[in-house]
């Protein structure tokens, strides 16, 4: 396996499967398989989810909502995502911990980094729940801020597209994949990845990322064992 240890980031519209809105079971089975593949070869893996299958504070705010309190929603939706994520995942007999960056005890551990690493030593799936826990940042700045935390190998970023195109490959039938790119390039050329905060904070820590199809069965452990699968961002 070409990495030890990966932070796997979900949008949270990932899990609505064929859904309009919500959390398809039979997704969130197949991510779990997927997953389970790479535990099983020894790959220490958190993931970090979003929440957009239920609410983005985003889409609130441009409707007339307060923007910090739509954020606080969409934490909620995170966790909500990370529970869901985390039952299916045991179900496939993945021992599982889910760590939220606000308080829900009832619910999940809070995010201590130190718990953070220990489960994934014991080769626990860590989840990471709510955000960075503050308003006005993104799951994706949440999934660099973590994966930097816990000294990840890399980001893998699993979308419903094979890689990073100079254009919309879902609208334009002439747009051309990119195997590799810099993130020099990828800023000057405009294309977007990741928020430019959390983009910014990857670059400046060296941290790859990689985007690639996750709905593709097998995808997952071709990324993590090496193979040219997507689109790799690199220093």
């Amino acid at each position: 396996m070409k990495y030890k240890r990966i932070l796997l980031k979900l949008s949270g519209e990932a899990l609505m499967g064929s859904r309009q809105y919500g959390i398809d079971p039979e997704r969130l089975a197949e991510y779990a398989q997927d997953v389970k593949t790479i535990t099983d070869q020894g790959i220490e893996v958190a993931i970090v989810i979003g929440g957009g299958n239920i609410f983005r504070g985003v889409a609130g705010a441009s409707k007339g909502m307060d923007r910090v309190q739509g954020d606080h929603m969409g934490m909620l939706a995170t966790v909500i995502n990370g529970l869901a994520l985390q039952g299916a995942l045991e179900d496939a007999q993945i021992p599982t911990r889910l760590q939220t960056a606000i308080k829900i005890n009832e619910v999940a551990e809070p995010f201590i980094r130190r718990r953070a690493m220990r489960h994934l030593e014991k080769g626990r799936v860590v989840i990471f729940g709510g955000g960075t826990g503050n308003p006005y940042f993104t799951t994706d700045s949440a999934a660099v801020l973590r994966a930097i935390e816990i000294e990840a190998d890399v980001i893998l970023k699993g979308t419903r597209v094979d890689g990073i195109y100079n254009a919309d490959p879902e609208k334009d039938a002439n747009a051309v994949k990119f195997d590799t790119i810099s993130f020099d390039d990828v800023l000057r050329k405009g294309l977007k990845i990741m928020d430019t905060t959390a983009f910014t904070l990857s670059q400046e820590n060296k941290l790859p990322i990689i985007v690639f199809d996750m709905n593709k069965k097998g995808n997952l452990l071709k990324v993590v064992s090496g193979e040219n699968i997507g689109t790799t961002v690199n220093v």
